[in-house]
């Protein structure tokens, strides 16, 4: 339907005059008429009253598909930090509405569980915010030192609350309903190998190798980490080393060469793979994981000035080749060079 048409059937339905509606949204009304008879549009500033005044959402003024209402949902929450109240209300209500469908419980599941992470990080920030308050006030006090934990995702002592069991517990059951989803298989070795429980990786390992889509080459990376984890270091850095000298053409086994130097602190090799990995990438456009290790290494060598440096390629990065404007990545990435400037 028109938005025209859409305007006269919700005055109808209002029990409107042409008058009295356009009395509550201020303007005249032949302004209404030459909407309603499609010789002009409203004024974008007029959709909200509209939208109020009829009891319905924006989306609803216009004949959107689902799946267009779906990427307007998507696309709003990468670009702004924090949803107001009543559109957060909205998408929720919709959302539900379509997970009782099978042709869009899927996407409706995905962007739902996105909305309410949306929602956690908005007030995550807010937490990490006011605690780190709080504890610069209070610092021998313990009060919100488990908020900012939490928050932030800070080191737990203790191995009840640091453990990944519960994790470890939900992949090994996707694991044994799906034993072909290679994916799961990663998260389950990913928390394993946290928790040091080198045995169990390598057998789940031994069951990754054996799917018909396996990728050799994270198959040794994992090998190597899980070696780690029985503090055999020699064994690993031989691993990643042949590794690198067989595939001196692949990016991505640069990137994991770089991931297994940064972990062990072997900082200037992290640096040089991922910086190997950026510049020998050949998708367009590059993600922007190598610049983020590489800033995160220069800040824990308190070299302020080298992160500045690298946190202005990522902003290049995310204008000139992401072709960023307002997205939330590209405002935390000047907040951060913001950070780091005064802190030279």
């Amino acid at each position: 339907m028109e938005l025209g048409k859409k305007i006269r059937a919700l005055r109808f339905k209002a029990g409107l005059t042409q008058e009295q509606l356009a009395e509550k949204i201020g303007v005249v009304p032949q302004s209404v008429s030459k909407w309603e008879n499609s010789v002009a549009m409203p004024d974008i500033s007029s959709l909200p009253l509209l939208a109020e005044i009829f009891g319905i959402s924006i989306d609803d003024l216009f004949d959107l598909s689902t799946e267009q209402r779906f990427n307007r949902i998507e696309n709003r929450m990468d670009i702004e930090e924090e949803l107001p109240q009543d559109v957060f209300w909205e998408y929720e209500e919709f959302l539900k509405s379509q997970l009782s469908s099978e042709q869009t419980k899927k996407r409706a599941t995905e962007l739902i569980a996105y909305l309410y992470w949306h929602r956690m990080e908005t007030y995550a920030e807010k937490v990490r915010r006011y605690a780190k308050d709080a504890v610069r006030l209070h610092p021998d006090e313990k009060g919100c030192q488990w908020m900012l934990q939490k928050a932030d995702g800070h080191a737990a002592w203790d191995w009840n609350i640091s453990n990944h069991t519960h994790a470890i517990d939900f992949y090994r059951e996707l694991v044994e309903k799906n034993p072909e989803s290679r994916i799961s298989y990663y998260y389950l070795l990913d928390n394993l190998i946290a928790d040091h429980r080198a045995e169990e990786a390598e057998a789940v390992l031994d069951k990754l190798r054996c799917l018909n889509d396996t990728r050799p080459v994270i198959n040794e990376v994992y090998r190597a980490h899980i070696a780690l984890t029985r503090f055999d270091e020699k064994t690993a850095d031989q691993i990643i080393e042949k590794l690198v000298e067989n595939h001196s053409d692949d990016s991505a086994c640069f990137f994991e060469a770089a991931q297994y130097y940064a972990e062990k602190c072997d900082y200037d090799k992290a640096i040089d793979y991922y910086e190997r990995s950026f510049e020998s990438g050949t998708r367009r456009p590059r993600f922007q994981d190598e610049l983020m290790g590489i800033a995160d290494i220069y800040q824990i060598k308190g070299d302020y000035r080298k992160v500045v440096e690298t946190y202005d390629r990522i902003i290049d990065l995310l204008e000139n080749e992401w072709g960023f404007t307002e997205e939330v990545e590209l405002q935390q990435a000047k907040e951060k060079k913001a950070y780091f400037l005064s802190k030279i």
